[in-house]
């Protein structure tokens, strides 16, 4: 399946907090407009800030405490939000960055840890 043009949505419940147009597909990695939906309130918009910033802080200082205050971040967007493909169904796991109108993201049909990401 091509995932150029295809939507992807990101919800909190039944709410939609945004949706992903891929324009570009190197898998694993799509990348793409983010169209922020009416759930895309400022506790959503701060959890992926802050994500982004533990990262960029990962990539200068790979000590053990920035990789797991980074990775309590990444877990707490999969416990509150769900990402769904094109067909609608919401995947198992998914490591998703948004910066502004855009957003990168990897998925996969059964969680990181049992594929030994």
């Amino acid at each position: 399946m091509g995932f150029d043009g295809t939507i992807w949505r990101l919800r909190r419940g039944t709410d939609l907090v945004g949706e992903i147009a891929v324009d570009d597909a190197d898998f694993p990695w799509l990348r793409g407009r983010f169209i922020p939906g009416p759930a895309f309130d400022p506790a959503v918009r701060q959890l992926f800030d802050r994500e982004l910033a533990l990262l960029e802080r990962l990539d200068e200082d790979e000590s053990d405490e920035s990789a797991e205050a980074w990775e309590r971040v990444c877990d707490e967007v999969n416990r509150t939000l769900a990402l769904a493909g094109p067909e609608g169904a919401a995947v198992a796991e998914f490591l998703l960055h948004i910066r502004g109108d855009r957003a990168w993201f990897r998925w996969s049909d059964t969680p990181f840890s049992e594929e030994g990401l």
